[in-house]
């Protein structure tokens, strides 16, 4: 553009990751897929001369108003995707031929999480169409088109094969997935909630808060040698055809019915080496559960689960929108992990530790010695001892000259007391901040991680020393809050604390930013209590 002081080979600008653009041979349009950040991936049609918007805006949604737009108005997309829809898109072809004559003239993209694929015919002024087309199993990089005018797509696990667009003309019988749960096969009674034998109960230290609902949850294998694959950190791995049962149950205000009621089970399933997940609403009479439409329902609950009778919305999530919290970055599996799990359990009478029952019962694949010094590191970061005690530590826990060794074959040779364990909001036998950072962890850490959907540069991972998580005297990156004075955390003044803020928030630029209508107000307290303790340790530091 011939602007001064613009170099003369820009033609737009404001985008954040072009991840691909195609030219359309026919109109010379030049078409755009666009990574987002937090919320949104776009599509545009590129325009000379135009703003936008990144990082002021994230497509036309906004980001960063505390910033400068620049010297051109805000350019919005053509259309954009939620995360609950897509979470990072690659830019396709607009394809003209006439072996997909439906296609004719459409441009074609698609999602490198989802595996979705979409076309849309635009005729410059405006859009024609626009529609999901197949849903793949693929990690999309690439579209193209191939000598005899097929589609192709290039999927990033694939190290060898490419794979083309085929048109559905037959009627293809496809087993309809479950619409009640009584036919799921998971329960033997679904009105008493009873699971087949051999589902597996299990409970969390520190669970991702949900309003307060109370949850119940199970783990289906497929088979009596199904194995999980424990890992020291973060989620285990699990066998083709594993499913992850929750239910969700209330307090409802309606003293005809028995307390508590159901209101979701969720189904998180694994299909095709990829995770789904799936809900089932009650019926009220509490006799069995219906499958929710793929693009979720929202319900309002007359409850007193929380104190006093109020009205409690309720959100039964999308397909899609499982995923979000349920991420590649996150390794889909939320809650079942060492750290968590690492707790007694109540098995029809029998109370035993379950990492314990799990190695009994020959539930696992585990290998303690490759994790002897990375659970050393966890259990002294989280009593906050200095990490310079691993090397002397390990010095006293390995046998003695002459003695047997430690079982190398078992996860948990060491026992459960050795093993790191998150902390529960109201265990006070635990240190107020492994009660804090246990909490950060279960309810952020499947955005605020390496790769994961949150843009801050906050990390919550319960295994890093607090000041690698970098909340502590760092300024937010999405604004204050009102607040000039606010940090993420200012040590001792938790009302300059913008991250106790948000939490206090429900709405926009609440925490997390999904999943919640109500406060959690014993978080708050123990957030609260931790940051002034962070303040008399400084204090204490500086006068020492």
């Amino acid at each position: 553009r011939d602007r001064e002081g613009v170099r003369k080979e820009t033609f737009a600008y404001g985008l954040r990751n072009p991840w691909r653009m195609t030219t359309d041979p026919n109109t010379g349009n030049i078409w755009i897929g666009n990574n987002g950040q937090d919320q949104w991936e776009q599509i545009y049609l590129l325009e000379r001369g135009a703003n936008y918007g990144w990082s002021v805006y994230e497509g036309g949604h906004a980001f960063y108003l505390t910033r400068m737009l620049g010297p051109d108005p805000l350019s919005k997309p053509i259309f954009d995707h939620p995360h609950s829809e897509a979470r990072s898109l690659t830019g396709g072809i607009v394809y003209h031929g006439s072996r997909y004559p439906d296609l004719n003239g459409s441009y074609l993209y698609g999602d490198h999480s989802t595996g979705k694929i979409w076309a849309a015919k635009h005729n410059g002024k405006r859009l024609l169409r626009h529609e999901e087309i197949a849903d793949t199993q693929l990690a999309i990089v690439a579209f193209a088109v191939g000598p005899e005018g097929n589609i192709l797509i290039l999927d990033y696990k694939s190290d060898t094969e490419i794979f083309e667009l085929i048109p559905n003309t037959q009627k293809v019988q496809v087993r309809d997935f479950p619409r009640k749960l009584s036919e799921t096969g998971l329960f033997v009674d679904v009105q008493k909630h009873a699971m087949q034998e051999g589902v597996i109960p299990y409970d969390v230290n520190s669970p991702l808060w949900s309003d307060g609902v109370l949850k119940n949850r199970f783990i289906a294998l497929t088979s009596d040698s199904s194995k999980i694959t424990a890992t020291h950190q973060g989620a285990w791995e699990f066998e083709e055809g594993t499913v992850l049962i929750k239910s969700f149950g209330l307090d409802l205000d309606d003293d005809s019915l028995a307390r508590p009621q159901y209101i979701e089970t969720r189904l998180l399933t694994k299909q095709d080496n990829e995770w789904v997940g799936y809900s089932y609403r009650w019926n009220q009479r509490q006799t069995d559960a219906y499958l929710v439409p793929a693009e979720g329902q929202d319900a309002v609950f007359k409850t007193h689960n929380e104190g006093p009778s109020q009205n409690l919305k309720w959100h039964f999530p999308s397909r899609s929108e499982c995923m979000v919290c349920h991420s590649r970055a996150a390794k889909y599996v939320l809650g079942l992990q060492t750290a968590q799990l690492n707790r007694e359990m109540n098995y029809e009478g029998h109370i035993e530790n379950q990492l314990t029952y799990l190695e009994r019962t020959g539930r696992l694949i585990i290998n303690t010695a490759a994790h002897r010094n990375s659970s050393l590191r966890d259990a002294l970061t989280l009593r906050g001892s200095s990490l310079d005690d691993v090397p002397s530590q390990n010095s006293i826990n390995r046998s003695e000259s002459g003695q047997r060794q430690s079982a190398s074959d078992g996860h948990f040779a060491f026992g459960p007391a050795s093993t790191i364990r998150l902390a529960g909001l109201d265990d006070e036998s635990r240190s107020l901040e492994a009660r804090a950072r246990s909490y950060l962890y279960a309810n952020c850490a499947n955005c605020h991680i390496g790769a994961g959907g949150g843009n801050s540069q906050m990390h919550f991972e319960y295994f890093r020393p607090l000041e690698e998580m970098k909340i502590v005297n760092v300024a937010p990156l999405h604004g204050k809050l009102g607040n000039e004075r606010g940090l993420l955390i200012r040590p001792g003044i938790p009302d300059d604390s913008v991250l106790l803020q948000r939490m206090l928030i429900r709405g926009n630029n609440q925490m997390p930013v999904i999943g919640s209508h109500l406060v959690d107000e014993n978080a708050v307290k123990v957030i609260r209590d931790w940051i002034k303790q962070l303040g008399a340790a400084a204090d204490c530091t500086a006068h020492d």
